[in-house]
């Protein structure tokens, strides 16, 4: 092929001006690129990783990792202030915003650590520069600081970005998600634009601390792709607990005012000291060259790939939260790994052909109090594409639910799908740590369970798994702790 195969970096990891051919060049250190790379290198292709930034990207840094953090110490308050229900005698005194940010920043740093650590031990080649696509007569490339990174296979990992609306957000008084976890002191009065996940998280664990929230989002419901009856759940738990939703509502501006924020909705002004922006994120393509490499983009700004994530670009593939569809970071976890696998399996050192990830299958969940997760279709969808039989679980019916939640009215639900006398296609559930549950509800939903295959599984007791088991032994037809 002709191609040139001599040393790529120095050991500062910048580009010298030799250059190596590899197998694969990953464009992007998040969770779909450096699963993208470890896995590859794990299957013994010679993998260079670019990223600008830290390892681990948006999710370990600015997103998933420390917002959890938030939500565990927003927990621990609320567990705190209800002691006294469970007959245990406890003083809150107050939140040290700055602590908390400190505890979220010592997870992150030694998750970094760690992630670091496993990519040099797997041999991959880490240069910490910005890097953009090019595609010429000798086939894919990285132009790294002038110089091309040359690899058989180019993937585009490059992750989202927070949308902002074109708001004037200046990290104090008008914020996006990643401002709002480097807070150092609580606000006072906080209103949140945006219903979906990560507003419901803000929403959930700044009103957990003691924060007044007002929670603005133009659609009629929160969460508008998880099961309706679910997520009224989620809005009477936080309506009793304090939040402001406005439903239905469309703001028509934000502006800082001093050392205030004013909302502007068709009927009124809303003030806080604080707005967060949480209206989703966008696909980060800009300055990749992606046009002038031929690599086509769909109207929503995301890369156009076909099911195994090839682009239109030869020898160029896309995966994570550039793909359109959820913006999971396990989701780009599954990515990574099948276009490893695709890729050696097309090099001849793989013999099984991998089976591309399917977004039906990758379980979702917000974190809030209380939690929602699913996996699936839900019961609208399912009716809508060939019909259904749905069993629901009250948690009130839970011993181990009850124990999570003293004096409060909704413990919670959860839902099962089957086809009409097939398998099932969809496990939802709302209530106090159920994400864990979800787990279980992949692996029914990704093997085409049906209730017959799995209503012999014991579940410990009391668990909230027994709430699966219940809902699914309903639909068997031997409900045991169920009313049928």
């Amino acid at each position: 092929e002709n191609q040139p195969t001599r040393t790529l970096c120095r050991e500062d990891g910048r580009l010298s001006r030799m250059t190596q051919v590899h197998d694969l060049a990953v464009l992007g250190g998040g969770p779909a690129g450096y699963a993208t790379a470890l896995r590859a290198a794990q299957l013994g292709l010679d993998v260079a990783l670019v990223e600008e930034r830290e390892l681990g990207g948006t999710c370990l840094h600015r997103g998933c990792v420390p917002t959890k953090a938030w939500l565990q110490a927003a927990k621990t308050r609320t567990t705190v202030a209800k002691a006294d229900r469970l007959g245990i005698g406890a003083i809150l005194t107050g939140v040290d915003a700055a602590k908390v940010r400190g505890f979220a920043d010592s997870l992150v740093s030694g998750l970094h650590r760690g992630l670091t650590g496993l990519i040099r031990s797997r041999g991959i080649r880490v240069v910490p520069e910005r890097g953009r696509l090019v595609v010429d007569a000798e086939g894919p490339a990285l132009d790294v600081d002038g110089e091309l990174l040359r690899a058989r296979n180019v993937v585009l990992a490059t992750g989202s970005a927070p949308v902002t609306l074109g708001l004037p957000t200046d990290g104090e008084r008008i914020l996006t998600s990643e401002h709002a976890l480097r807070l150092e002191r609580l606000p006072g009065r906080a209103v949140i634009l945006g219903g979906g996940v990560i507003g419901v998280e803000f929403a959930s664990l700044w009103r957990d601390l003691g924060v007044d929230v007002v929670l603005v989002e133009a659609r009629p419901h929160l969460l508008p792709n998880e099961d309706p009856d679910l997520v009224a759940v989620l809005e009477r738990r936080l309506r009793a607990r304090g939040v402001d939703l406005r439903l239905g509502a469309k703001a028509e501006g934000i502006v800082r005012d001093g050392d205030q924020v004013r909302l502007e909705l068709p009927d009124e002004t809303v003030t806080a000291d604080v707005a967060l922006i949480a209206v989703g994120r966008r696909p980060v393509t800009d300055g990749l060259g992606l046009e002038d490499a031929g690599v086509a983009l769909t109207p929503t700004g995301h890369v156009s790939v076909t099911r195994e994530l090839a682009t239109t670009a030869a020898g160029v593939f896309a995966v994570g939260d550039l793909v359109a569809g959820s913006q999971l970071a396990h989701r780009g976890y599954a990515h990574g790994i099948f276009l490893a696998e695709h890729l050696t399996h097309l090099a001849g050192g793989r013999p099984i052909r991998p089976r591309p990830p399917e977004d039906r299958d990758i379980p979702r969940i917000t974190y809030s109090s209380p939690q929602l997760a699913s996996v699936g279709l839900t019961r609208e969808q399912a009716a809508a594409t060939g019909g259904c039989e749905i069993s629901d679980f009250d948690l009130r019916g839970n011993a181990r639910a009850l124990m999570l939640t003293p004096g409060d009215r909704d413990a919670g639900l959860v839902r099962v799908v089957r086809r009409p006398d097939g398998p099932i296609v969809g496990v939802h559930a709302i209530g106090d740590d159920i994400a864990e549950l979800i787990a279980e509800g992949t692996l029914m939903v990704g093997w085409q369970a049906t209730p017959d295959d799995v209503k012999e599984l014991i579940h410990p007791h009391p668990s909230l798994s027994e709430a699966l088991a219940e809902a699914n032994l309903a639909l068997a037809g031997s409900a045991l702790h169920m009313h049928t």
